[in-house]
């Protein structure tokens, strides 16, 4: 038989009646699915070569022999079977709520096996939760639970001045987060490194997370700072778990690394600060992406924050102020240093002249300095950029870590959307060994429905969703790179959603299974 999976149209008769003990037999109805002769991961055991039978949304068995027919059976030998896998920080939102049905299938998640996905990160998510929720735009491709954003609500109240949120403001603040907390949100997510989420203090996270964790919520946070200098990490993580004990409610750090220089010493002082907080009994987790490259807007990555006081027509208007933009030029300049120069920041979007290039490049065909370049490109209009400016051991170190789950960040003009479970797979366990293939599929499931809560997701059991992946541990790995971002995976030969299958042999199907997944609050923390 070819490696690939082959899909047999056929009635199997499954002989053997034994299940796993903490698994109970499915009985004698008959199954819709059945996955036969893989290596099975169910989240929770050690691996073992058996059967899975599906029925309608769910598993009505996991073990070595189905005790029951099944209507159509796929033949996995070779291959891995595991729990679909969840991303607890995708911005997919676009995607979800398009016009277009093939892009709601969000295709470069169901061809890596993703079949979860967590919207609304970095303090983006919109206040109308109930609306994300339910999109009138028709049916999607993958799950998706969304947080409520700090961005999004402080821009409703007061905007995008540096300024303090008034007492009064905060009180509007609070009662927005709580209404989006009682129509489903996962928690409160916040993007600290932006403005004008950037402009606020501690104390006004604070309140505001709390009212997340009034409702079994979560407090997801993009860090105030993520570099080396000037122990700007430390200092944020320090920030984020004061909040989680302040709020009364379990922190996740997004996309947690360490860029800049000294990394290797000063990440594990970060780790260390992380488990101190978990081992005094603190709620803290986190998610990382497999690449030692980031992806954000390009004034985000080089303007000061104070520069970007009142938005962006603000921020232009600056750069007519020759006073100001001497002091502005000063503190670009130190900014692109502590990213590795321009060498070592990518411009992934923007015009046809600029797109795949680096700074450096950029600003030698213009003959003008790279900070220069820098002013011109934001004024023509925002660009995406790609920095590489993170250790590679420093990624590993951080993955090694059992509170890390895995997650792509995704956007487009990096490879993150398109390959991160893939290369995760590929590179780190395969290659180089540095964590093994059940903590990588745990990792990439488990952890996440786990932690956060997902009742039937993330394991393969008898009960659970029915949301697999079928994967040849020989072939998975990313094709998406830094050159070419937008390529699918490959090695995914199956993927099921809810019961239905939307990978075959290798190929979408075009089924649309995915549901909203709506967190429900505990018994009287909403009115009714």
């Amino acid at each position: 038989m070819p490696r690939r999976l082959a899909v047999l149209f056929r009635t199997g008769t499954a002989l053997g009646l034994a299940a796993l003990s903490m698994v109970p037999a499915a009985g004698q109805e008959g199954a819709d699915l059945l996955i036969r002769g893989g290596t099975v991961y169910t989240g929770s055991a050690e691996p073992f070569t058996g059967e899975i039978a599906i029925r309608g949304d769910r598993i009505v068995y996991v073990g070595p022999k189905a005790p029951v027919r099944a209507k159509r059976t796929i033949e996995a030998k070779g291959l891995v079977v595991a729990p679909g896998f969840i991303d607890p920080h995708a911005h997919v939102e676009a995607m979800l709520r398009g016009n277009d049905p093939a892009q709601r299938l969000v295709l470069p998640f169901l061809m890596q096996g993703v079949t979860t996905a967590f919207i609304g990160n970095d303090g983006g998510g919109g206040t109308d939760v109930a609306k994300t929720l339910n999109p009138r735009s028709g049916a999607v491709g993958i799950n998706f639970a969304t947080y409520v954003g700090f961005g999004p609500v402080r821009m409703q109240v007061v905007g995008e001045a540096a300024r303090a949120a008034t007492p009064g403001e905060v009180e509007a603040m609070r009662r927005i987060v709580a209404d989006a907390m009682c129509h489903g949100a996962m928690g409160l997510s916040a993007g600290l490194f932006y403005a004008p989420q950037s402009f606020a203090a501690t104390d006004e996270v604070i309140a505001l997370a709390r009212e997340a964790g009034r409702r079994g919520g979560f407090y997801d946070t993009h860090l105030r700072n993520e570099a080396s200098f000037d122990d700007g990490l430390i200092k944020a993580v320090d920030e984020a778990l004061r909040i989680g004990r302040e709020g009364a409610v379990p922190v996740h750090i997004a996309h947690l690394k360490l860029t800049g220089e000294k990394l290797p010493e000063l990440g594990a002082t970060v780790i260390a600060r992380i488990e101190q907080a978990q081992a005094a009994g603190q709620i803290v987790h986190a998610d990382q992406y497999p690449w030692a490259a980031s992806s954000t807007a390009l004034s985000a990555l080089i303007m000061p924050r104070w520069a970007q006081d009142g938005g962006r027509q603000a921020m232009l208007a600056r750069f007519g102020e020759p006073e100001t933009l001497a002091r502005l030029r000063t503190e670009m300049r130190e900014n692109l240093r502590r990213r590795r120069g321009p060498a070592a920041v990518l411009v992934t979007s923007g015009s046809a002249d600029v797109r795949g290039r680096t700074l450096a490049d950029i600003a030698t065909a213009r003959g003008i300095d790279p900070v220069d370049a820098a002013i011109d490109l934001l004024r023509a209009e925002e660009v995406r950029v790609v920095s590489f400016s993170q250790d590679e051991a420093m990624v590993e170190a951080i993955m090694r870590r059992p509170w890390v789950m895995t997650g792509s960040d995704a956007s487009d003009g990096h490879p993150r959307m398109y390959g991160s479970y893939a290369r995760k797979y590929a590179h780190y366990v395969k290659d180089r060994g540095v964590i093994s293939l059940r903590d990588f599929i745990e990792r990439s499931a488990t952890l996440a429905a786990d932690r956060f809560g997902l009742e039937g997701r993330g394991h393969l059991r008898a009960g659970a969703f029915a949301d697999v992946v079928v994967f040849d541990p020989e072939r998975y790995a990313a094709r998406a790179d830094y050159v070419q971002p937008a390529l699918f995976a490959k090695g995914v030969d199956t993927v099921i959603v809810n019961g239905v299958v939307a990978v075959e042999d290798g190929a979408p199907t075009g089924a649309a299974a995915g549901r909203a997944l709506p967190r429900t609050p505990p018994p009287g923390a909403c009115p009714r």
